[in-house]
């Protein structure tokens, strides 16, 4: 079974919204991992709902698939990056983000989407981990309850510097989630993470995490820098990560991430598949 691929649109950040999409449709690619924004697809417009309904139709029309991402940074507070998060020690701060959560979780479930990827946080300094733990917890088991009654897939996603921060937190996490009585959630795998975290080689990881993926974000990085750079330009054996995954029967999106191209999308996005196909493992490397 063929690798099937998505582009991010924190990507192309300086195209209009339906813009972005056509390009990343025209390349080829089959589908998107949407980073809900102010600026492309906000979730907190007065007309949420409806740009909802009309997302689902517009997608559909383009041919492509979706995985909703969180990681705006500046959507929930313009004056701190990435917060409030659910490890935020203010608890209307934690409940505006799983608010914005829970509104991921309603445009996946209206597009017929794959996946909604989001992750801990990072505690504030005056934020124990004794204290941090149970809050995270706590909304990830609320968000799973309400994925699930939705039929959402929920990934979360280790983040160098966040609460969890690597696949061993993230094995952790699903367990006290579980212990909670709530559904599991699956990992978010960005395998350039795993470079930066020195936790396990990219495609060690996906042959031991591959029955619990629920989505994979794929760029090159320099091993110990977490920064997000075009094919190879770091230090990530690619060719082995996507021959792991066509070992594995990965069906879902596997995601291009390179936020810091977003003024050359014209020239990235059609350029980033044109490379991933170059290095799609022969049937010869699957089956070795």
């Amino acid at each position: 079974m063929a690798l099937r691929f998505a582009y991010n649109t924190n990507g192309v950040s300086n195209h209009r919204f339906e813009d972005a999409l056509r390009l990343i449709a025209d390349s080829g690619y089959d589908g998107v991992a949407l980073t809900l924004d102010h600026h492309h697809f906000d979730p907190f417009a007065p007309d949420f709902e409806q740009r909802s309904g009309q997302l689902a139709a517009l997608l559909e029309r383009l041919g492509l698939g979706l995985v909703v991402e969180t990681g705006a940074r500046f959507l929930l507070d313009p004056r701190r990056k990435h917060e409030p998060t659910l490890i935020t020690p203010d608890a209307a701060g934690r409940a505006r983000r799983l608010e914005f959560l829970k509104r991921a979780v309603d445009v996946c479930a209206t597009c017929r989407g794959e996946a909604v990827s989001f992750w801990a946080g990072v505690p504030r300094a005056e934020v124990t981990q004794e204290a941090a733990w149970p809050w995270l917890v706590d909304g990830v088991a609320r968000l799973s309850e309400y994925a699930a009654a939705r039929g959402v897939v929920l990934a979360v996603e280790p983040e160098p510097g966040m609460l969890v921060d690597t696949v061993d937190g993230w094995g952790l996490l699903q367990t006290r989630v579980v212990a909670t009585g709530a559904p599991p959630v699956r990992l978010a795998l960005d395998v350039g993470h795993l470079l930066v975290t020195g936790e396990r080689a990219p495609a060690e990881a996906v042959r031991e995490f591959a029955p619990v993926l629920g989505t994979v974000a794929l760029e090159d990085m320099k091993r110990g820098v977490h920064e997000h750079l075009p094919f190879g330009e770091g230090d990530v054996d690619v060719p082995s990560v996507l021959r792991e995954l066509t070992r594995a029967g990965y069906e879902q999106l596997v995601c291009v991430e390179l936020s810091r191209d977003a003024h050359r999308a014209h020239e990235m996005v059609p350029g980033a598949l044109e490379w991933l196909k170059a290095h799609l493992p022969t049937g010869a490397e699957v089956a070795a």
